[in-house]
Formats: C-alpha cells, structure tokens, sequence
C-alpha cells in the first residue's frame, strides 16, 4: 500500500510535546539537541516545561514543531525500519510543516530547517504591527464562496484566503477591519460559522511580503538538496523536486494560499492510501478523514504511536 507522512503546522504546539519521545529515544534526544545547539539556546526546556505564551510565540513555535516531527521520524526510522525512499510515495506538510517535511526528505539538515524557522517566525510576527491584522476560519463555504467573500470584504485592503483547510475550512487573512467584514458577508453566504481566530499575524497573504523577502534572503544562502521523495508544495498542491523550485515555493508560499485540501487530494489521486501524521497532535489527522474518507493511517508523536506503528509492519 502506498503511504504518504505530512507534518503539522502552527497550532498543534503544546507544553510538553516531544518528552516523552526524549525520555524514551536517544535518536529523538539527538534531535532536539540539534536544535538546540543550531539557535544557540535551550528551545527544548521551553517546549517541555514552558511558559505556554513563550512556546505559541511565532519564532519559538515554529522550529519548536520542525523538532517534534523530526524526531518522531528519526524514531520511526531506528526503532521501526521506516526508510522514506522505499516506503513513501512522497511527503507534505501544513505551512511551516513543509518545512519538516523537506528535512525529513533530506532536502535541509534538521539545524538548517530550526534556523529558517525561527528567521520564518520572527519575519511573519514583525511584518504587521500587532492589532493591525487578523484571521477567520469560515465554516460550511465552498473555495469559491470563500474567496468571494473576501474578494468583496478587502475594499482597497488586503483579505484573501490563507489556507483552504478541506472538509469545508477555510481560512481568511488581511487586515483586521476587511477580515472582519469577511465574517459578517460569510454569514450572509451561509457560512455554518465565522469567527475571527486567535492568532498574532495575518498570515499567508500579502501584508507577509516583508517576511517572504526575509526568506528570499535566508534560503538564497542555505544548502538545498533534492529531496528523497517528492515534496507536495502548499502553493501548488503538487509534487516538486527540484532544489530552485523548492525555494521559489517556499518564498509564495509565505504570501500565498495554503491549498491543503487539494494537496490531499493530490496525494490520494496519485494513489496513496495510508496517510501518517508525523508530530505534534492530530489537526491533520482530523482534516484527511474529510478529505480522503477511504484513506488510513493516524498520528505518530508519542512512543505508544511509535510501537502501534512497528507493531502494524509486523
């Protein structure tokens, strides 16, 4: 059976994810020491031990979930044989879990991709003045009625649609008074919900140029290998393997649209079946039921997840 492993994105973080693969696993130790030592400080104490608003801060939570996934995978390789090239059909991952993905594929060293995040996190939290701007999820709306809803919400201002989440999610982002109107006019289009999210940027659109810059700039001088397996990109919702186009992606991908629902489907059309969810919790996990129903797998963060998972290759 084909498998395909997709990595979370921001908001799976929690106080204590990772630890338990620590205390159990010298490979997965190995990895947070490598992160550690890449930034220069200790982001694994305060992964383990918190506060909590100092690991939800963009810079800390984003190379805080590259660690947990990529030490999930080194685990799954030592301790269950698990070898990408042989047997995935390719990877994926949710905004910054594209990032963990393109480590896990080998296309980035893990202290590569713990630097590029915490550059990701502080350039997506500096490009807008806190209060300036905003999210919504809009809940029971097509694409289509999404991106209408905003295109008639911005008004000379920036709202467009961030992440097209699958089993009728939708996210929206901009500046807060458009996004705002963006909920009242999905209502109006019988959205089941729209609520404003909370969270500290707007991202994936265009008020995030500063940071799609920063990271023009910060990839332009990174060691870019093609990846083992193909990498499916967020901004095209399709396979890439090549090092230059895998940085071009990445640049879009900072301003662009998370087009996660089609990614999935991609991924299923190309005939994968089971799906693992490799990290922190099991947002992803949740979404591929609706979109892929026929599809198996299920999340792998802790040392249970591990055995089940060597348990189920025999």
């Amino acid at each position: 059976m084909a498998a395909a492993y997709v990595f979370p994105g921001q908001g799976s973080q929690a106080v204590g994810m990772g630890k338990a693969l620590a205390d159990a696993f010298p490979a997965a130790r190995q990895v947070f020491e490598e992160v550690d030592a890449a930034l220069g400080e200790k982001l694994s104490s305060v992964m383990w031990e918190g506060p909590a608003d100092r690991l939800t801060l963009t810079e800390n939570a984003q190379p805080a979930l590259m660690a947990v996934s990529l030490a999930a995978m080194r685990v799954l390789e030592t301790e269950a044989g698990l070898d990408l090239q042989r047997d995935a059909k390719c990877v994926a991952g949710h905004s910054l879990g594209e990032y963990s993905a393109l480590a896990a594929a080998g296309a980035f060293t893990i202290g590569d991709a713990a630097r590029l995040l915490r550059i990701r996190g502080h350039a997506m939290q500096k490009a807008v003045p806190v209060g300036e701007g905003a999210m919504a999820a809009l809940l029971g709306l097509s694409l289509e009625d999404a991106a209408a809803a905003a295109a008639e919400a911005a008004q000379g201002q920036v709202c467009q649609v961030a992440n097209d989440n699958g089993g009728g999610q939708v996210v929206v982002s901009g500046n807060k008074a458009a996004v705002e109107r963006a909920v009242e006019i999905a209502k109006g289009k019988g959205a089941k919900r729209a609520m404003l999210l909370q969270v500290s940027a707007p991202f994936h659109c265009a008020l995030m140029q500063p940071a799609a810059d920063a990271m023009a700039q910060a990839l332009a001088s990174t060691d870019v290998r093609k990846p083992v397996v193909p990498v499916v990109a967020n901004v095209l919702a399709a396979p890439i393997e090549d090092p230059q186009e895998i940085v071009r992606r990445l640049v879009e991908q900072v301003t662009g649209t998370v087009r996660w629902r089609e990614c999935v489907e991609a991924i299923a059309a190309a005939g994968v079946t089971q799906f693992y969810e490799v990290g922190a919790g099991k947002v992803l996990t949740g979404l591929l039921k609706r979109i892929a129903p026929g599809a198996t797998g299920g999340a792998i963060g802790t040392p249970d997840d591990v055995a089940a998972f060597k348990a189920a290759r025999g």
